[in-house]
């Protein structure tokens, strides 16, 4: 009997240093295929701009391709599940923005950012435009704070999504600006830039890269930033503060992310890849292109202590945006 038990010990003891080793090997050798990284938002939009850079950037730094995968549909959710579920073996990652404002919108959903995901390091933050039509008789956001507080619920304001980025920051605007809107919901910022140019909406509270063109060719007009204070990223277009409302501010931001249970070594080696990787100044060119900046955490970790700071913040945004989804 007891010899048994030797035998069944020492079986186990070898299978465990065995899968150390393994486990050691695949750390010392990754990444050694590509890379999926999943995104929860449709091809052309901010979320997939900053995506398809970063990958081209960090997949040089890491000798391997990193292929992007969008996933679109609730507000991120379905991606986000999609990569809380995968290996922690580095190989699926995604790119969102924070889950704290997925779950914010999806309460029902067992989605825990702390519990599911080991954040690695964000990408780049910007602010949204507030555009009009060329037909509205406001020229700047003191006459358009003036005239929807004359005219409540009279400016249509086009939105890309119910729960969208665009979405919280109006909602936002209307409580720190004490005016109502009546926005009407389109299934992406494209819709919704087609509509205002149609003078069918009066409005829109858009992220840069879905606007910039029609802003530059003269199709929509670019009022204010919904960022306090002006931009380097998006030259020529005031801040909120700068133009006459204090107090607001909204910004939108990308970071990337691996399923809880990735190794430090993993995430050490796709965090420096993304720092190395992202720091060019072709990379910046390409972003502030779109109207966003690179912003690369110092570390995880630094990272981690800023989602959970901004937490409360978002929050509170969806709260404001009366979003309900299920």
């Amino acid at each position: 009997m007891n010899n048994n038990l030797l035998k069944s010990l020492f079986y186990y003891l070898v299978l465990f240093f065995c899968l150390q080793i393994n486990v050691a090997f695949s750390q010392a050798t990754y990444p050694d295929h590509p890379i999926r990284l999943i995104v929860g938002y449709p091809p052309g939009g901010a979320a997939d701009f900053v995506a398809r850079v970063s990958a081209d950037q960090i997949s040089k730094e890491l000798g391997v391709s990193i292929i992007v995968e969008n996933k679109p549909g609730a507000g991120g959710a379905i991606a986000a599940d999609l990569v809380a579920k995968s290996a922690p073996d580095g190989y699926t990652i995604s790119m969102s923005g924070p889950h704290a404002q997925i779950r914010a919108l999806y309460p029902k959903m067992a989605l825990d950012a702390e519990r599911d995901f080991v954040p690695i390091s964000n990408l780049a933050t910007g602010a949204m435009i507030i555009c009009t039509n060329n037909s509205v008789p406001y020229k700047n956001l003191k006459e358009l704070i003036q005239y929807a507080k004359e005219n409540p619920e009279k400016i249509f304001n086009a939105s890309s999504g119910n729960g969208s980025t665009p979405h919280l920051a109006s909602a936002l605007f209307s409580t720190i600006a004490n005016v109502k809107f009546s926005t009407i919901q389109f299934k992406g910022g494209g819709p919704a830039a087609i509509s205002t140019m149609a003078g069918d909406t009066q409005i829109m509270f858009a992220t840069s890269p879905t606007v910039m063109s029609f802003i530059k060719n003269g199709s929509l007009k670019a009022i204010s930033l919904t960022s306090a204070k002006s931009s380097l990223a998006i030259p020529g277009i005031p801040g909120a503060e700068e133009s006459g409302l204090s107090g607001y501010h909204s910004t939108f931001s990308y970071g990337l992310y691996a399923p809880a249970g990735t190794s430090s070594a993993i995430v050490n080696k796709l965090f420096m890849a993304t720092q190395k990787g992202m720091v060019g100044s072709v990379t910046r060119e390409r972003l502030a292109a779109q109207g966003m900046d690179v912003t690369i955490s110092k570390s995880s970790e630094q990272f981690l202590h800023q989602l959970k700071a901004e937490a409360p913040s978002l929050m509170e945004a969806v709260k404001l945006s009366g979003a309900k989804l299920e």
